[in-house]
């Protein structure tokens, strides 16, 4: 992982990658953004090709990006190209005063993998040297759901990449039983990301903004509901598990072992997160990784008489749960 050198952490610019399945309600919440005088100045970009973007009235469509500034200081582009070229391009205006935001959203298509958005701003220094990746935010049809993520690999990888999961069209179930399954197969899929009912975009900026889902030193909160069951109603070839033990690691042998892992299962891996007690440190280690990334960082000091314990959380594609579950066993001092 790269490492901002270049401007401190609080002078970058936060970036929310916003994504879902086709007509999960990611443009009807982008329109909300647009139009409501919320007081922040966002740049959205819509890396659309070929769907129904903002509205029309909004964007000019022709074959080059349009940025058009709206009555309440937001932007809006839309990108057929490099996203790191319109980044680039965007900070440039911003650096010399031609345009004026604190933040960006990204709306991916709703057939989109996420991953590569989101390893964008890791792989690319130019990138992130001026932006700071917040979170991925997964807008999720609570209708159709179901069969999408029984048909279709890139809704399991949005699920599986989500910081946060916003649950739309819920008023249209007629069973809340229903809900509370998909619910509850979404928090198998992924547990660390928070899930939220949302009714028609009406969704708080609060709950969009700041999450701080890719920040290393952010507390790692893994629903505590995940554990109370084991029971799988669905065959998912995105799934998760959680390892935690209290005993200390020693930091030669599991960070061979992670390197190891990312090499042979990488691309399988969506997000992985931890918080790590090594033998003799006095702080904790943050650990996360997309794909085939992998960054780490010394965290806060351990309190004195704090139950120190290792914690790490691992989405991924068929991942072998045995296989990591042993290794890890065997990096304790």
């Amino acid at each position: 992982m790269a490492t901002q050198t270049q401007q401190k952490p609080q002078d970058l610019i936060p970036v929310t990658i916003l994504t879902g399945f086709l007509g999960a309600g990611k443009t009807t919440l982008l329109n909300r953004i647009l139009h409501e005088q919320h007081g922040e100045k966002i740049a959205v970009i819509e890396n659309e090709f070929g769907e129904t973007g903002v509205d029309n009235e909004i964007l000019v469509k022709d074959k080059q990006e349009q940025i058009v500034e709206m009555n309440n200081g937001c932007l809006c582009c839309t990108v057929r190209g490099d996203l790191v070229r319109i980044l680039g391009d965007l900070g440039k205006k911003r650096r010399r005063g031609e345009v004026k935001f604190d933040r960006v959203i990204i709306e991916t298509t709703g057939l989109a993998n996420p991953g590569p958005v989101a390893q964008t701003f890791f792989m690319d220094e130019a990138i992130h040297d001026q932006y700071v990746l917040d979170a991925v935010v997964t807008v999720v049809d609570a209708v159709h759901a179901g069969k999408q993520l029984d048909e279709h690999d890139e809704a399991r990888r949005q699920i599986g990449f989500a910081d946060r999961i916003l649950l739309s069209k819920t008023d249209l179930v007629d069973d809340d039983a229903k809900v509370d399954a998909l619910m509850s197969r979404l928090r198998q899929m992924n547990p660390r990301a928070q899930q939220k009912r949302v009714h028609m975009g009406e969704t708080e900026i609060k709950d969009l903004l700041d999450i701080r889902g890719f920040n290393l030193n952010a507390a790692l909160e893994v629903d505590p509901k995940f554990l109370e069951s084991t029971e799988h109603s669905h065959d998912d070839d995105v799934t998760s598990f959680v390892w935690k033990d209290a005993r200390p690691m020693q930091m030669e042998k599991i960070e061979t072992f992670l390197s190891l892992m990312v090499q042979n299962y990488g691309e399988d891996l969506l997000r992985y997160k931890g918080v790590l007690n090594i033998q003799g440190e006095p702080r904790r280690m943050i650990f996360q990784g997309v794909h085939m990334l992998m960054g780490g960082s010394p965290g806060a000091p351990w309190a004195p008489g704090e139950a120190r314990e290792s914690v790490m959380v691992f989405i991924g594609r068929k991942i072998p749960r045995r296989l990591f579950e042993e290794g890890l066993a065997y990096c304790i001092a």
